[in-house]
């Protein structure tokens, strides 16, 4: 014989705890709201970009996009000049005119401004000592005939720090580069390993660092691949792309560099 289920007795909540628990799940719907607000990632946060590119001598000038809105913010340039005088230069140059490159203060060489070479852990921020140079650029190390001389000499591995502008506002940011050098070519091999900035404005950042402590996660990195060497509008890097490409150096600045 088949058996239905007995109908469930409806009970009656009295007003008051009816009143109870509507306060209850108003609470607890408020602590849940407050909770998901106190999860969300704080707005400011380094953003890496890890990379393996050769600045490769006479290669043209390699432009860097820090924060990656298609708009170069800095270059580098390896020089190589062989025969008789024959002379090798690596140098740091600002694409743009607010920007800035954490410089050794006075001339370190007749004439010519260098950019320091950063260890690992430096704060890089309003208080640094940034210089630009719009005409050559700020000069990292350069082996000649006469002699050798610049801030990155003998340097196996630096940082270079950064400061430019992000919707009118100030940024600050790190490049790291490995260096080896050959005293009898006069030959200069760098490779750029990575750069960062970060995204809170005037906020400095420390050399090395690809995440900050507000950071809930990882910092963001862009898969980067080397560059081939293009004219300007070429691009070296596909979606999301813009960060590293190629171009000739002006004429001002070969110039500059011989």
């Amino acid at each position: 014989m088949t058996r239905f289920p007995r109908p469930h007795k409806t009970v009656r909540i009295s007003d008051s705890l009816h009143r109870q628990l509507s306060v209850y799940a108003l609470a607890a719907g408020a602590a849940g709201v407050g909770g998901l607000v106190l999860a969300q990632p704080a707005e400011g946060k380094i953003v890496y970009t890890p990379a393996h590119v050769n600045i490769a001598p006479n290669g043209g000038l390699v432009l860097l996009d820090l924060n990656h809105d298609g708009t170069p913010d800095f270059g580098l340039s390896n020089k190589l000049r062989t025969g008789c005088g024959s002379l090798a230069s690596l140098k740091v140059v600002q694409e743009a005119s607010a920007n800035e490159i954490w410089g050794k203060g006075l001339p370190c060489y007749t004439g010519y401004s260098c950019a320091a070479a950063l260890p690992k852990g430096k704060k890089v921020g309003p208080k640094a000592q940034f210089q630009q140079d719009p005409k050559s650029g700020l000069f990292m190390v350069v082996l000649e005939h006469e002699g050798s001389w610049g801030p990155w000499l003998n340097v196996k591995q630096a940082y270079l720090g950064l400061k430019f502008l992000i919707n009118g506002k100030t940024h600050f940011g790190w490049l790291r580069l490995k260096l080896s050098f050959e005293r009898t070519s006069k030959t200069i091999t760098a490779t750029l390993t990575g750069y960062a900035y970060e995204t809170i404005p005037n906020k400095a950042i420390i050399t090395g660092a690809t995440k900050g402590p507000d950071d809930t996660e990882s910092a963001a990195s862009v898969p980067m691949h080397a560059p081939q060497a293009a004219t300007l509008g070429t691009l070296a890097l596909g979606s999301p792309g813009l960060s590293i490409w190629r171009r000739e150096e002006p004429a001002a600045r070969r110039q500059q560099s011989n």
